[in-house]
């Protein structure tokens, strides 16, 4: 499959609807409730999902959202092509009303991750892209990607400069590599994030390190992989080192790191 203009402009329609949708909820008193999985989820979440699913299902690509019933692994498995699906990424700081959630939508193609897109609803910024594709952002409201002339310039390959990670899921492991990073590289600028938005960071070169060690799904990742692998990084499995791969049996991720494909971490 090709990513055509009028795909990714279907794709950034969905992002707009979606959220108008979630910034409607945002500035309400909602209320949260738990999943089978006990993770978060609101009306937002769901609204959401509605919205961005109802219209891409015009392109018949199989979707996998996060919100909706996942399709039986028999049509998943054997589909060339699907889209992987976060209709609100950081449900809990939407909760938390601290404006770092995201919206991630990706194309995934024989396992591997082509296209993404990743929108802000509160700062209003969308970065979209893949390695056949560059990697664009934009403001929200510029209905014609083509017309916008700032690319996301690419990585520096040369010494880090910070190490991005999570804001509600850090876990002892990170201070290890940390360390250890550090011993190669010297200090690092340390920026604690919330939801996909740290691959507008990785994206831009403001750090170099994402590492995670504690539980993500396919589509928590997927959007940022492919917008990262355009700029010159990789987000690879911590145990293998290999890029991670998607629209697989089991849907969870491995522990990863992001990295320019540049920089060593062993």
């Amino acid at each position: 499959m090709q990513i055509t203009n009028d795909l990714v402009e279907l794709m950034l329609q969905s992002v707009y609807d979606a959220s108008e949708q979630i910034m409607k909820v945002y500035a309400t008193d909602f209320a949260s409730e738990k999943k089978s999985d006990q993770t978060p989820v609101t009306i937002a979440d769901k609204n959401s999902s509605k919205v961005i699913c109802k219209k891409l299902a015009q392109t018949k690509i199989l979707i996998i959202s996060e919100e909706e019933k996942i399709p039986e692994d028999k049509i998943r498995l054997s589909s060339e092509a699907v889209f992987l699906i976060d209709p609100l990424d950081g449900t809990k700081e939407f909760i938390r009303k601290n404006g770092e959630f995201s919206i991630n939508i990706a194309i995934v193609k024989n396992q591997e991750p082509v296209f993404g897109m990743i929108a802000s609803p509160v700062k209003q910024e969308i970065i979209f892209g893949g390695p056949s594709f560059g990697v664009f952002q934009t403001p929200y409201f510029e209905k014609k990607f083509a017309d916008q002339k700032f690319r996301v310039k690419r990585l520096r390959d040369k010494k880090s400069k910070g190490l991005i990670f999570s804001r509600s899921h850090f876990t002892p492991d990170v201070n290890a590599l940390i360390s250890k990073l550090e011993e190669r590289y010297g200090t690092l600028k340390l920026v604690r994030k919330g939801s996909a938005l740290k691959f507008f960071d990785l994206a831009r070169g403001q750090v170099d390190f994402y590492p995670r060690m504690a539980p993500t799904m396919e589509w928590d990742i997927a959007a940022g992989h492919a917008i990262y692998r355009a700029v010159g990084g990789e987000v690879l499995d911590f145990t293998t080192f290999e890029p991670l791969i998607y629209n697989k049996p089991n849907l969870k991720n491995p522990p990863f790191i992001a990295k320019p494909v540049a920089l060593r971490i062993d």
